[in-house]
């Protein structure tokens, strides 16, 4: 993104009507992104974030990123009604919830049909993180593919779910990203970089086998992970 996002704290969002225009302001930046990006068509993809108790402001339903305003943006409860704005809540919603179900501290979910990953995802290939040591302390060893299902059902949701205890992205099998963090920046990032991997992925294996880091770093890796604050390890200190 050209610049990053200033992080509102999720505590002063709930009552607070200045910090809830700052996270439209921030919301509606990386609807845009997705579409500039290339990662979201039509109407695909959507945006969400937590703002106190089980309300969320989120993108909606039926409409381009590109032409989205703020004044699309809609908020919804926890039984997914709209309590402000004038659209209608995207379908997939259910995804989202089932995130923020699994982990108190997720904030934002970001959800993408990027190609790189998605074409992946068809072939049912995961992501691999393991082909840079960065990407291993900012995602983790693995980005899960969750294998096809049909959308938001009962299966796919449970599967999301378990995955999201441990992981901070995914990739859904014949559909797409679906990313999450402590704020829309790190949502955004996270699902910047699963796109990222998935392009060097793809390009490696045009050349040839992958080759990941040696399994001997990875534990150090991953160690170097918890001490950033990220990962289950970090959480449970």
């Amino acid at each position: 993104m050209a610049a990053k996002l200033a992080v509102v704290p999720v505590h002063t969002v709930q009552g607070s009507e200045g910090s809830l225009a700052v996270l439209r302001r921030q919301l509606l930046a990386v609807a845009h992104e997705l579409h500039s990006r290339g990662w979201v068509a039509n109407h695909d993809g959507n945006v969400t974030v937590r703002i106190g108790g089980d309300r969320l402001l989120a993108t909606p339903t039926a409409l381009s990123k590109r032409v989205l305003t703020e004044a699309d943006l809609i908020v919804v409860d926890a039984d997914n009604r709209v309590v402000q704005g004038g659209r209608r809540p995207f379908s997939e919603i259910a995804l989202h919830r089932a995130v923020y179900a699994a982990r108190d501290d997720v904030r934002a979910v970001v959800h993408t049909h990027a190609p790189s990953a998605t074409a992946l995802s068809v072939v049912g290939a995961a992501v691999e993180p393991r082909i840079i040591a960065e990407a291993v302390v900012s995602l983790g060893a693995e980005v899960p593919l969750i294998a096809y299902g049909f959308p938001q059902g009962a299966d796919q949701l449970a599967a999301l779910k378990a995955a999201a205890i441990a992981y901070d992205a995914v990739t859904l099998g014949n559909h797409g990203v679906l990313a999450w963090g402590d704020d829309l920046e790190q949502a955004f990032l996270r699902a910047e970089l699963v796109e990222h991997l998935a392009t060097i992925q793809l390009r490696a294996l045009a050349v040839g086998p992958l080759r990941t880091v040696p399994a001997a770093d990875l534990e150090r890796l991953l160690a170097a992970r918890t001490k950033a604050g990220l990962g289950p390890a970090a959480r449970k200190k």
